[in-house]
């Protein structure tokens, strides 16, 4: 071996041999929005260690798994039962991520295609048993938010015990035979012209009592008026209004102690 040749190009050499073979087994990188957990060859799965973003240096005989903690969004069509045993069609939208610092057990226990082992499954089987309680009709009534929200209820327990978070469930559409829709239709036309009528009749009612009130307390006004009403009353108050008509001009004689005791006025211009 040539003395002057460096000892220690030989190891330098071997390490960079071994690092450009195995560099994408030693640098794994994790994006904004993801989390990683690494399965070591000889203690096996660190269930318990969640990895955050950022450039992770590993022993090439390790394997670092990555998951998005985004919120993911997907869609199920599927065909359900009602309550009367029709056949529905129900396309539903979902909003799911897994549980962030629960990655390693979900890898653990389900793996990475968890939306098909965990959260299709769940989404179509609380949609089922829901709906299941229902009649069609309902679904195109006030009902269907409540529906709705007892999808997303109970497939979010179910869900969340396998460390996946639902965040959101919404009914996009419903279809039924085109007989029953205009059928059901029908009936929520009817359902509301029978409560415009129902308001109609009600208005009325209240108004007649308002007129009815109304007409009692101006015959009690009018009671309360004529029993005050006396004879000498009358007559004070034709003295009054005789004098008020005996200061116009076109008056001349006015005499005192007509019919009744009231003044008369004779003569005009």
């Amino acid at each position: 071996m040539n003395p002057s040749f460096p000892k220690w190009l030989i190891p330098a050499f071997g390490i960079f041999l071994f690092v450009l073979l195995f560099s994408s087994r030693l640098f794994v990188k994790i994006d904004a929005g993801e989390a990683g957990v690494q399965y070591d060859l000889f203690a096996g799965l660190k269930v318990d260690k969640v990895y955050d973003q950022g450039l992770k240096i590993i022993a090439p005989w390790n394997r670092m798994y990555v998951y998005s903690t985004r919120i993911q969004e997907d869609r199920s069509v599927m065909e359900v039962l009602s309550a009367n045993g029709l056949t529905i069609r129900a396309e539903l939208s979902y909003r799911y991520r897994p549980i962030e610092e629960n990655i390693g057990y979900l890898h653990n226990e389900v793996g990475e295609n968890y939306h098909e082992r965990i959260v299709i499954p769940e989404i179509r089987s609380a949609t089922r048993e829901v709906i299941g309680k229902y009649l069609p009709e309902e679904l195109y009534s006030s009902k269907r938010d409540s529906i709705q929200t007892e999808i997303f209820n109970l497939a979010a327990t179910r869900i969340k015990e396998k460390y996946i978070e639902l965040d959101a469930v919404l009914i996009r559409d419903v279809g039924l035979p085109d007989k029953l829709k205009q059928a059901i239709e029908r009936k929520l036309e009817q359902e509301q012209v029978a409560l415009e009528y129902e308001f109609r009749l009600t208005r009325a009612e209240k108004e007649a009592e308002r007129q009815r009130i109304e007409a009692e307390g101006k015959a009690a006004a009018n009671r309360i008026l004529s029993q005050s009403l006396t004879d000498k009353v009358l007559r004070d108050k034709g003295i009054e209004a005789t004098l008020r008509l005996a200061e116009s001009p076109n008056t001349k004689v006015v005499v005192v102690g007509g019919e009744d005791g009231l003044p008369l006025i004779l003569g005009n211009n």
